[in-house]
């Protein structure tokens, strides 16, 4: 009997090729884009799982009050924290310690070829205890017992050594030989340890210095995990740290608590962080879109099924007649639905094979579809079961419920006209392909804000280096003043360098960097209010190099002394600081360093749009200055970048050199929004191409059903364009009804978006005219070619077809 079914199945697709080709390839497209969504998604919520006891493994957190009004939460704790942990808290069986290497990514000496590694990070003994890794070649315990050991991903083993074996192995990091004690492999694409190399705690220790620095108290370098025996309660946890804390660091103003590994990668109120997170909101919205594309995918199959139905009367009838009731006819349609959608599956595959790679390359990500892997067969089995569950059940009904006697009714089971659930679904899809084109306005411009801001200067023709700390160190105030102002005096006297400016920042576009407390005051602060200030050490040239407005005031002077004391704070700043008029003038302590106030910039964006701008506060200490902002002239960038090479191993022979642009800190501060961004635009773009498919095919059928009244209307005189506009205006007005309905849903959904940023466009009127007119275009454009074909094909041949 099944074997009958299927050969039915196959017949009815051979038979209806047009049809059967949109219902094949938009099943296929859109089980392919809902798939590679929930690749993402199913990633995303699965981040840190397949660790043994993630349920188990916490995360120290700690909180710092600013003031009264403001808390500071960081990643990072002290390293002597951890080892209280294991001491003095009940619970605890184990702690790991990991110090990623982010802001001194160290360089790889390769053959001579010094190689800039950032992906690095320091561990303790017990990383490899607490955390599931896959060793290719050597063991923990090889790494653990040398304090050079040195373990690689496999990739990176493969970059530097070829196909031979590193095992043993010397590679030089910046002054230091490593030995390679162990290989492992690449981290799963759900991992927020994205590290390709480690490196052992211990040798960094054994510098006496680096040791004293380290476990000191006041430092938080580390990110330190507890694995906590399964009945431990985190909060008592979370108390006996806090204990420990508040006396470590004689202060009542701390607060420590637990992050659970599962939790992680979704948090969103630390300060900053070294590991990448994701963002819920974002998760749901894709879930729901993917979900949206399988049900456009499917509404086509049901409207095209349910349209053609008439087709198939005389095959249900003689069924019927025959003794055929209705649960096998039911079942017969069931397997038809199935079998169409298991040819999309298979097709998706493919298209799936073809398309991963450069989505893998897009999203940073390395998704393999993997027959070992549970959640591709997660994956896949519910995109298969939701695809015929959606495109079988109601065609199936209706089939199976015609009776021979009443079958020209044209009314179904439930006696509601087949013709008027179609044309809800339409609305129903191009209901969402509205607000997926308004959504997609509205990303576009948000994206657009983004980019115009901080727009005074070019971004492209600024490029920052840094003299590292270890070298700054050695000198005393003068002698590294003097070291500064000898580099700035050589790039002042290229041809192909505009300006230069010397900061103690390496970014002006994502300075993270604050200072609180009491050595901050001015005139009318309230004892207990100490905010967190961004600090800027600046000199008399970042005015210009990034176009900097003043609103009052005036900006440093180069030979003025008495600069080095004073302050200049951006509107924010003087805000909420409610400094008295003038501002210019008034007392201002600026990290115990007293001077005044010689001006006010307007507010620029120094950090993500996402945060608020807050209180900025520019100094002209050049004490600790190392970083250097050049700007190049126009048209002579990569010559600026030869000359301060050049420069660079003048003052520096043994350093290797380092320089990032401006406008690559920039993308990568807003890397993951336009990811998502052109994500959405590439689904919607296939959402609305698979209900032009569906609105195609309906047209085409439409047309075909009424080619004897076209023919008999022509005959009669009727013209071109009034048959068109017949053939039309029914699906037209769908699409009015979609815009009506679409709005408000779409107005909500963007508008919840937009919060994300502190600083974001207005949704306007126009933008939902806009996207309904595009709408109406895309659906004339999809109904008007068939329309035209039907309109201009010869009526005799219509009306002598029986």
């Amino acid at each position: 009997m099944f074997k009958n079914y299927f050969k039915t199945a196959w017949r009815n697709i051979i038979r209806q090729r047009s049809s059967s080709l949109i219902n094949v390839s938009g099943l296929a497209i859109g089980m392919s884009a809902a798939m590679l969504i929930f690749l993402w998604v199913h990633n995303e919520l699965n981040f840190d799982n397949y660790h043994k006891d993630a349920g188990n493994i916490f995360r120290i957190k700690n909180y710092l009050g600013i003031d009264k009004k403001e808390t500071i939460a960081w990643e990072n704790s002290p390293y002597l924290l951890g080892e209280k942990a294991k001491e003095e808290v009940p619970g605890v069986i184990n702690v790991a310690r990991i110090r990623p290497m982010n802001y001194n990514a160290p360089f790889f000496n390769v053959k001579g070829e010094f190689v800039k590694e950032s992906a690095c990070a320091y561990i303790d003994s017990a990383w490899f205890d607490v955390f599931k890794y896959d060793f290719v070649q050597g063991s923990p315990a090889a790494f653990n017992n040398h304090p050079f050991s040195l373990v690689l991903t496999e990739s990176k083993a493969k970059k530097y050594f070829g196909n031979d074996s590193p095992i043993g192995k010397t590679i030089r990091v910046d002054t230091i030989d490593y030995q390679v004690q162990a290989i492992i492999k690449d981290n799963p694409a759900n991992s927020s340890f994205q590290y390709d190399a480690f490196f052992s705690v211990a040798g960094w220790m054994s510098n006496p210095k680096n040791k004293e620095n380290g476990t000191y108290w006041g430092n938080y370098y580390y990110l330190t995990f507890l694995k906590l025996l399964p009945a431990t309660d985190p909060h008592k946890v979370e108390k006996k740290l806090t204990e420990i804390i508040v006396k470590a660091r004689e202060r009542s103003d701390f607060k420590t608590g637990l992050v659970s590994l599962k939790d992680m990668h979704f948090e969103n109120d630390l300060n900053t962080s070294v590991l990448e997170h994701g963002n819920k909101k974002l998760v749901n919205i894709f879930s729901v879109l993917g979900l949206l594309l399988l049900t456009i995918a499917c509404i086509n199959y049901v409207n095209l099924t349910t349209a053609r139905a008439s087709v198939r009367l005389k095959e249900v009838s003689i069924k019927k007649i025959v003794g055929a009731d209705r649960k096998q006819l039911f079942v017969q349609f069931i397997i038809e639905s199935a079998f169409t959608s298991f040819l999309a599956l298979g097709i998706s595959l493919v298209i799936l094979y073809i398309v991963l790679p450069f989505f893998n390359q897009f999203t940073g990500k390395n998704f393999v579809l993997s027959g070992d892997s549970p959640g591709i067969w997660l994956i896949l089995t519910s995109t298969f079961i939701g695809s015929v569950a959606l495109t079988s059940i109601y065609p199936a009904i209706l089939l199976s419920s015609f009776k021979p006697l009443s079958i020209f009714r044209g009314t179904n089971i439930f006696q509601v006209k087949d013709a008027v659930l179609r044309k809800a679904l339409v609305v129903v899809q191009f209901t969402i392909s509205i607000a997926l084109i308004i959504g997609t306005i509205v990303i576009y411009r948000q994206m657009q804000f983004i980019q115009t801001q901080n727009s005074s200067y070019n971004k492209e023709q600024v490029f920052s280096f840094t003299i590292p700390f270890k070298i700054l160190r050695n000198y005393k105030d003068e002698q590294r003043t003097g070291l500064t102002g000898s580099i700035k005096q050589e790039l002042l006297s290229q041809t192909s360098i505009a300006n230069v400016s010397l900061m103690g920042t390496e970014s002006v576009i994502n300075n993270q960097g604050w200072s609180s407390g009491e050595s901050n005051d001015w005139d009318g602060r309230e004892k207990d209010f100490t905010p967190a200030i961004t600090f800027f050490e600046a000199d008399t040239s970042l005015k210009t190099l990034l176009n900097l407005e003043l609103q009052s005031g005036r900006w440093f002077l180069g030979n003025s002394e008495a600069d080095k004391h004073n302050s200049i704070l951006n509107e924010t700043a003087v805000r909420e600081f409610n400094i008295k008029q003038p501002v210019i003038g008034q007392r201002f302590t600026s990290r115990s360093d007293t001077g005044v106030i010689i001006g006010v910039v307007k507010d620029f964006y120094y950090k993500s749009m996402h945060e608020k701008i807050g209180p900025v506060v520019i100094r002209n200490d050049q004490s600790y200055s190392g970083s250097f902002f050049v700007k190049t002239s126009a048209g002579k960038t990569m010559e600026a970048k030869e000359q301060v090479a050049i420069i660079w191993k003048k003052f520096f022979p043994t350093e290797p050199f380092s320089y990032t642009f401006l406008n690559e800190e920039f993308e990568k501060m807003y890397r993951a929004d336009h990811k998502a961004s052109t994500l959405i635009w590439l689904f919607s773009f296939l959402a609305i191409f698979i209900s032009c498919l569906g609105l195609y095919g309906l047209a085409a059928f439409t047309a075909e059903r009424r080619s004897k009244e076209i023919g008999i209307r022509k005959v009669l005189g009727a013209s071109v364009s009034a048959i068109v506009t017949l053939l039309s205006k029914d699906f037209l007005k769908l699409v009015i009804i979609s815009l009506i309905v679409a709005s408000p849903l779409a107005w909500w959904a963007m508008n919840n978006w937009l919060q994300e940023f502190a600083y974001r466009v207005d949704i306007g009127w126009w933008i939902f005219i806009t996207a309904g007119i595009i709408a109406l275009l895309i659906a004339l454009a999809s109904i008007g070619f068939r329309a035209i074909k039907a309109a201009t094909a010869n009526p005799v041949k219509s009306l002598r077809t029986e």
